[in-house]
């Protein structure tokens, strides 16, 4: 019954903040124009600095683990990989290829992953979690312009791509956080007080606007193409990674940053990325709204099962 409160406790925020969004929303406190606004803001703003904050409060010599890097680094790459050989063979529509390779692999890391991490761990061991996010994130990044680049019948444009990732506002904050803990800066007492604060903003204003962002049109259309990238981005990844993880001896936050980073819900940047690059938009959006959706009930049984295995 403790691991069932527990859990409980860690998700059910998370599906009310997001619920909060929707209804803010519902009754026209938020409109399109708004919730583009602050996406930029949070993405540029509020998330770089909690994820700064976290590397920098961190313990980051003893949370670097690079046998966790490379296990996280290979499965990623490795269903990348896998996903270019079967979703070609089940998808004719070259615009909603890259969509359902994203909507797969790409989960939503950073909003998820702090969170979750912090909510059974505490805020001062979050260090693996925050690192591997730091190097998680920018292959997101990188594969995602792959995905789509590769089905949009044109050219990869690899500067193109690497200064995506070199100007991403996230891995600036990650490289910068690292930087100050390598080198030993301390920031003045009034600017690490404001710098907390702003971070404390990122999380539950991102889940807001995640909430606001839900859309149930369209789903006809798509019906096929979502219950296809929910049910591998929720259930069929997570049952062949982690196993392999415990199997491979992983356990407490290195196992459940593993788990939030196979199971957390597509990624909220998809939808802006395909627009931009000539794929179905919409689709990405129903990936993102239903993967929401029903991570609040899997994520929770995740988490409850580990917890009842002992292994986190």
């Amino acid at each position: 019954m403790e691991n069932f409160t527990l859990s409980f406790n860690v998700v059910s925020p998370l599906f009310i903040v997001m619920a909060l969004g929707y209804y803010l929303k519902y009754i026209k406190m938020l409109d399109k124009q708004t919730l583009d606004v602050m996406n930029k803001v949070c993405f540029k703003a509020f998330l770089p600095t909690m994820l700064f904050y976290n590397i920098y409060k961190s313990d980051v010599k003893s949370a670097f683990n690079p046998r966790l890097i490379m296990f996280s680094v290979s499965c990623v790459l490795i269903l990348f990989f896998i996903l270019l050989i079967i979703i070609p063979k089940i998808e004719k529509d070259n615009k909603k290829r890259g969509v359902m390779i994203q909507g797969i692999f790409r989960s939503n890391f950073v909003i998820f992953g702090m969170p979750v991490a912090s909510s059974i761990y505490g805020d001062g061991s979050i260090g693996t979690t925050a690192l591997l996010i730091s190097i998680i994130v920018p292959l997101f990044n990188l594969l995602a312009v792959i995905s789509l680049e590769v089905f949009r019948d044109g050219n990869i444009d690899f500067k193109k791509i690497i200064h995506g990732i070199i100007t991403n506002p996230l891995i600036v904050a990650s490289i910068i956080g690292v930087s100050f803990i390598l080198l030993n800066i301390k920031l003045p007492t009034f600017i690490e007080k404001s710098v907390s604060d702003i971070s404390k903003l990122a999380t539950p204003l991102s889940l807001i606007l995640l909430g606001g962002s839900f859309s149930f049109s369209d789903i006809k259309e798509y019906l096929k193409n979502i219950i296809f990238v929910v049910s591998n981005k929720l259930v069929i990844v997570p049952l062949i990674f982690i196993p392999l993880a415990i199997s491979l001896g992983f356990r407490e936050i290195e196992l459940l940053t593993i788990l939030i980073m196979f199971a957390s819900p597509t990624a909220v940047s998809t939808f802006q990325m395909a627009k931009q690059m000539d794929a179905d938009h919409i689709l990405a959006q129903q990936a993102i709204v239903f993967s929401c959706l029903f991570c609040i009930p899997t994520v929770f049984l995740w988490i409850l099962s580990l917890k009842q295995l002992a292994l986190i």
